[in-house]
């Protein structure tokens, strides 16, 4: 079988709206994937600000944001289908929102971006809400794109992405595993902001400061890392307690990000040594995605950490890099097109495996 579809992800880093449109060919249980269409759109300062502030409204106004998001989506998604001249050449949409309220324990988390708003704009089928049931079975509701990994980028033991949250999956010999790591994109770009950089690009910044080891230790120390898992973060985390332990610092920015680098690095080597003691002995492959992956300096702090593990870091084409949630998204919104499990118990901690996903449909 296969299936035209457009794939959205609005990650907590706030840069902007991933989209793409993706041919998906299932064959006898084996998945391949090819992109045909992709943009990155980059928030407007006044969508960046109603994003950030989400969670601090009243119930009427965040509702309303709600409701306005899922037009603005869908507008952005009509827009990228007239470009890119998709009509009729379009299935579904899986929209994964913007995530505000996560809080697996209490059984809840919240996208905004009304999948009713997207399918009156653009007369599509719309799947959203991609990790409820998951959440109401109990499990973290996060990461979800280890299932993506899982069946279109075979080939590694570790698949590692640095968005505004790092997250790791690996393939144990039983099961298939996933959990959030640290802040990561989240945290470095609001360093950054402070030198007017949207981020630091290349990671030239941090390669030019020197980390406080103080500091370092502190964040090392962070109850949240000595966790098993599965486990997982919400935006806030980044936010809320990890920039309140550095903004106030006399330390330079450049120091700052040379330090939350060594963090972020430090961090994925104790996930992989936590995950090497449920693998078979030998060397290991990890594919590296995400926005970070372009951060060449904290690719390298993060080899470097790994060398001691045997663990070889592959970074992929720019294409696969920029827009693999979106692709996955759209993989989830197909299994959950046709009623299979989308989100791995196994990754979770739900109680079983669930297909996840509301579909929304004009016609």
């Amino acid at each position: 079988m296969v299936y035209n579809v457009i794939g959205t992800m609005s990650g907590s880093s706030l840069d902007g709206l991933d989209i793409v449109f993706a041919e998906l060919t299932e064959i006898r249980g084996q998945w391949t994937y090819a992109i045909k269409a992709s943009e990155s759109l980059p928030y407007e300062p006044e969508w960046v600000e109603k994003l950030a502030q989400a969670t601090t409204l009243p119930a009427r106004d965040y509702l309303l944001l709600h409701t306005a998001y899922g037009h603005y989506t869908g507008q952005r998604i009509l827009s990228f289908i007239e470009k890119n001249q998709l009509d009729h050449k379009v299935h579904f949409i899986a929209s994964h929102g913007h995530t505000t309220f996560h809080i697996p324990s209490a059984k809840t988390t919240a996208q905004l971006g009304d999948g009713a708003a997207i399918t009156a704009v653009t007369g599509l089928p719309v799947i959203t809400d991609l990790r409820a049931v998951d959440v109401a079975l109990g499990g973290q509701g996060a990461p979800i794109v280890p299932i993506g990994e899982k069946y279109l980028l075979p080939g590694y033991q570790y698949w590692l992405n640095l968005g505004g949250i790092a997250n790791v999956s690996a393939q144990l010999p039983d099961q298939f595993v996933a959990f959030d790591i640290c802040p990561a994109n989240r945290v470095l770009n609001s360093l950054a902001a402070a030198l007017n950089k949207p981020y630091d690009d290349g990671g030239a910044l941090a390669a030019g400061g020197v980390a406080d080891v103080v500091l370092l230790n502190q964040l090392n120390s962070l109850p949240y890392y000595a966790a098993s898992w599965p486990k997982s973060l919400a935006n806030d985390f980044g936010t809320d307690t990890i920039l309140p332990m550095i903004a106030p610092l006399r330390i330079s920015v450049q120091g700052k990000l040379r330090t939350y680098v060594e963090h972020i690095a430090v961090q994925v080597a104790q996930a992989v040594k936590a995950l090497k003691e449920n693998m078979p002995e030998g060397p290991g492959k990890m594919l590296v995605t995400g926005g970070g992956a372009f951060n060449t300096f904290l690719v390298n702090t993060i080899q470097q950490r790994l060398e001691p593990l045997g663990i070889t870091v592959e970074v992929p084409d720019a294409l696969t890099v920029n827009f693999k949630e979106a692709l996955i998204m759209a993989l989830i919104g197909t299994l959950r097109w046709r009623q299979e499990d989308n989100i791995l118990s196994g990754v979770t901690g739900a109680s079983r495996d669930s297909i996840n996903g509301a579909l929304w449909t004009s016609r």
